[in-house]
């Protein structure tokens, strides 16, 4: 595969986990937003609203929608986006995971809850790629990431956004989840573009601001994986939860489930 990644950028991916990369989206912007129009008219059925009655504004999330969004579909495929991933991953190929979209519309003033993807998935390795790409200008409503938290010893817990209830029933597996401005923890953020996109590992604790602007903030994610993915058991259903997938522990995902990309 074509490498169009600068080799400080990989080096910045490796080192702290995350990375934003203006534009790497930028020819998709117009056909995903048609695609996040199609998907919010109408949801998939992992869809959620994530505020309760009594907070204002709407953050809606929804994924595992490309095979029926083609404008989803059409960015996994994207040749350019598929050689940035295998080279800030260093692998040689590139699976597709899924997509995932958040929209925050003007006036959603909670914020996404600190949390790393990892734990929620049934897929491990160090080869992982997300792109989390805004749709709209973004100054506040911005994605934030603590750098080198994919290097932790122990991953964090997973909870529910909306009920904030532990996710799986042994919590003493994972470490609570920490408060990253309280502890002093490095906190990656940037202003961005619709098509920037920012890169993180799926072991990365991240988090992202509310909506307290007169614009919506719409996102789209997709999340990718290398040559070291491999499914693992988790003590529960995950999240995506591919139901009837029949895998088994230490075998690469399925490709007739997870497609291979190719540049």
């Amino acid at each position: 595969m074509s490498d169009p990644i600068a080799s400080e950028t990989i080096a910045a991916f490796q080192r702290d986990g995350a990375v934003m990369i203006p534009g790497l989206f930028a020819g998709q912007v117009e056909a995903l937003r048609r695609g996040v129009e199609r998907n919010m008219q109408a949801p998939g059925p992992y869809a959620a609203e994530n505020l309760k009655e009594t907070e204002a504004g709407r953050f809606f999330d929804d994924y595992c929608n490309w095979q029926r969004i083609e404008e989803f579909e059409a960015a996994a495929h994207d040749g350019r986006i598929v050689a940035a991933a295998a080279g800030l991953m260093q692998s040689r190929s590139v699976q597709l995971f899924h997509d995932h979209v958040l929209v925050k519309e003007p006036g959603t003033s909670k914020p996404t809850p600190w949390h790393s993807d990892g734990p929620y998935y049934f897929v491990q390795g160090r080869q992982t790629v997300s792109f989390w790409v805004p749709l709209d200008p973004v100054e506040e409503a911005s994605l934030r990431l603590v750098a080198g938290s994919h290097c932790w010893d122990k991953p964090v817990l997973p909870t529910r956004w909306l009920t904030e209830e532990t996710f799986y029933p042994d919590p003493d597996a994972f470490m609570p989840v920490p408060d990253p401005d309280a502890e002093g923890m490095r906190v990656l953020e940037w202003k961005m573009q619709p098509g920037d996109a920012v890169a993180f590992g799926f072991d990365v604790l991240h988090g992202a601001r509310g909506n307290t602007t007169k614009q919506r903030r719409r996102a789209f994610s997709l999340r990718l994986v290398g040559d070291d993915a491999r499914y693992v058991e988790r003590p529960g259903p995950t999240s995506p939860p591919f139901p009837g997938h029949e895998m088994q522990a230490g075998q690469r995902l399925r490709e007739d489930w997870f497609p291979v990309l190719t540049c």
